[in-house]
């Protein structure tokens, strides 16, 4: 049985890794060295064809609109918004329509960023506090073949590591179209035998819409740091708190119509506000046969939206805004801790952990009209519990062979206090997860990879003690993955990757309902290719395609489209470093059309985004940089939705597609001082 972890847990990790803890330090006689790999320059070291790393150099070239998009670093991934810029964004990968981040599993620091049971949708992945200047390295996966990764992570997961230090101090002031202004600092002095290192950030931005967003972001980073990544410790505390007006989907027959226009809003009073706050620790020790990681945190959020989507039509009177207040304290640790067999003929690592994660959370669903409350559709108090154990063995064989195996097992519990007496209760779910990824060297610079495993996502926990249409507290995935990773020609980074998922099914607990929504099994197969080269120093390109296919399993003839699962993917970048005092990017990013309905009846087209930045070094410490986005100011849609809803005036509802527009053609210029 396994009991709620409760608060107890993360006051007494976290303390104890702010003790003073011996730990081996790194040679001082050795110069430090910092190593930078290019995006799928993984051969030899990558367990399968589509995960691999983004460098600190490649995060920083890339133009990125919002904070959230510098996970579209990674091959495939899509991310857009569909409301005020607080929000948490929408993700697509895979053929999954990730809402605001199912099945993609995301990290910052080692601390989890996907909430469980959230008011407004399960695994709410807020990014709005990531500060991009601090973003050392892009870590992804896709696919469930690793038993490290856990909830979440069965179309892939991502996750960014903050620099303990800087290599230069930094100052940035920003300003653009649409009321951007943005004010950011970071430094890194030694300070108290290593180094202290401090971010801010201040933010506002108004957008294009007829009422403005008026997004007011603050965001502070304070961390210490000693010893090396290896062998050190470091404790951080991070701050952030968001404000906004929403601008929500409009429907498509009241722009035809004339009756508003693109960036009008239905309800002038939908908005959101955030908060997160977080402490956590991180200790390592590494010897010549051992590695030991030990993580700790704690984690504050509240969240607050009103949201409008469908106008008029439940209450013609005072119309159908509902209010989804969240708050919730998540505590946790992980422990890894690792064993380097070294034989004659081949060398082994064995790695085994342990995860444990609890959610202390209070939300609700309230009808509210211009964000007062009229009445209460419910209260929950829940507290989800989980614990985590896994193993896992790389072995290379020999020069040509080398694989890794593993298995994880899921302990959850699920306890929910609900102001409905048929929707209290406590569940127990459990699950164990193997995973065998297998990588052949024909040629040095070729591998083959085979990857096969189990994964899964929890479900929210108030629809595991429902009285009716009660869902399971965790659905299996199964995937496999054939792939390839070569070197052609010199500089020339090629990955092509062919894959399966099936979920036992996409039952989803609906925030904005309050209720269960049945979900059939299904299954989705895609191509995915990948290539970076950098044919001198300069100069580098990369261009990612993918394409997906799915289906729900079960579903009559002609009926078994996935709503919203985009099928194709693209994005092609290029990339001039420091030509003279000269440097730039530009990215082109393409999202394919999508059904949005099971029968395929309506579908949402493309879109494509050109967005670009130039760069004009004054000094060795001063920079002026140019952003642009959306330069061929297309008037394609960021996302579109298909559902009934009724405006103020119809008689009755309608059937209508409603879309979030891309913002058009706009800039923002910065100065930037290093020192």
């Amino acid at each position: 049985m396994i009991h709620p972890l409760r608060l107890r847990l993360a006051p007494i990790a976290v303390g104890a890794l702010c003790c003073h803890l011996p730990a081996l330090a790194d040679d001082p006689m050795l110069p430090s060295v910092l190593i930078h790999s290019m995006r799928d320059g993984d051969l030899g070291l990558a367990d399968s064809a589509s995960a691999g790393s983004v460098s600190r150099q490649q995060l920083e070239a890339r133009t990125v609109y919002r904070p959230g998009e510098l996970l579209e670093a990674a091959p495939g991934v899509l991310v857009t918004q569909h409301s005020g810029e607080g929000k948490a964004n929408q993700f697509f990968l895979r053929g999954f329509n990730l809402d605001h981040g199912t099945d993609l599993r995301t990290a910052i620091d080692d601390m989890p960023v996907n909430q469980r049971s959230h008011a407004h949708g399960q695994g709410w992945s807020d990014l709005n506090f990531l500060i991009p200047e601090l973003a050392a390295r892009l870590d992804y996966k896709k696919g469930p073949y690793s038993a490290r990764e856990g909830d979440f992570a069965s179309a892939g997961s991502a996750s960014i590591t903050y620099a303990n230090r800087l290599a230069r101090g930094i100052a940035s002031v920003a300003a653009g179209h649409d009321g951007y202004r943005r004010a950011m600092t970071a430094a890194s002095p030694e300070a108290f035998g290593g180094n202290l290192l401090y971010a801010l950030e201040l933010l506002h931005k108004d957008g294009p819409f007829t009422r403005p967003e008026d997004y007011r972001k603050a965001n502070a980073v304070l961390r210490y740091s000693r010893g090396y990544a290896n062998n050190g410790f470091s404790i951080a505390a991070m701050a952030y708190r968001g404000r906004w007006n929403a601008s929500d989907q409009v429907p498509q027959r009241a722009v035809d119509a004339g009756t508003i226009g693109r960036f009008d809003t239905i309800d002038p009073s939908d908005a959101g506000e955030a908060q997160r706050y977080s402490v956590s620790g991180t200790w390592r020790r590494t010897a010549s046969d051992s590695a030991s990681k030990v993580n700790a945190f704690v984690i504050r959020n509240r969240t607050d939206l009103y949201s409008n989507f469908t106008y008029f039509l439940n209450d013609p009177v005072n119309g159908d805004q509902f209010a989804q207040p969240d708050r919730r304290v998540t505590s946790g640790l992980n422990a890894t801790h690792s064993w380097h067999l070294h034989g004659d003929a081949r060398a082994t690592d064995i790695t085994a952990g342990i995860q444990l994660q609890n959610d202390n959370i209070f939300n609700g669903l309230y009808n509210t009209r211009e964000r007062k409350r009229l009445s209460v559709t419910r209260e929950d108090h829940i507290v989800e519990s989980s614990a985590a154990m896994f193993i896992e063995a790389g072995t290379r064989w020999n020069a040509m062979l080398r694989t890794v195996a593993g298995v994880r097992t899921d302990h959850y519990r699920f306890d929910v206090s609900s102001d409905r007496s048929d929707n209290s209760g406590t569940a127990r779910a459990r699950l164990a997860s193997p995973s065998l990824s297998v990588a052949l060297t024909p040629a040095a610079n070729t591998e083959l990879y085979f990857n096969m495993g189990a994964g899964f996502h929890s479900n929210d926990a108030r629809g595991t003690t429902a009285a009716v249409d009660r869902s399971p507290g965790l659905v299996k995935s199964r995937g496999i993955e054939a792939g390839l990773r070569t070197e052609p020609v010199k500089g020339l980074q090629t990955s092509l990757a062919v894959y399966r998922l099936a979920f036992d099914s996409e039952l989803a607990y609906l925030g904005d309902a309050g209720a269960t929504e049945a979900g059939l099994p299904s299954v989705r197969h895609g191509v995915e290719l990948s290539n970076y080269y950098k044919p001198v120093k300069w100069l580098s390109l990369d261009l990612d395609l993918a394409y997906a296919h799915a289906r729900s399993r079960g579903a009559a003839a002609g009926e078994d489209f996935i709503s919203g699962a985009v099928e194709g993917v693209g994005q092609l970048g290029v990339t001039v470093d420091r030509r003279g005092a000269w440097s730039g990017s530009a990215n082109l990013r393409y999202a394919g059309p999508r059904p949005l309905l099971e029968d395929n009846s309506v579908r949402s087209g493309g879109s494509s985004t050109l967005n670009a930045r130039i760069g004009y070094r004054i000094n060795s410490r001063v920079r002026l940089e140019l952003e642009g986005f959306n330069l061929l100011d297309r008037r394609d849609a960021a996302i579109s939705y298909f559902y009934a809803s009724r405006l103020n005036g119809e008689s009755e509802a309608r059937d209508d597609v409603h879309f979030h527009p891309l913002e058009p053609r706009n800039f923002r210029v910065a100065a930037i001082v290093q020192w």
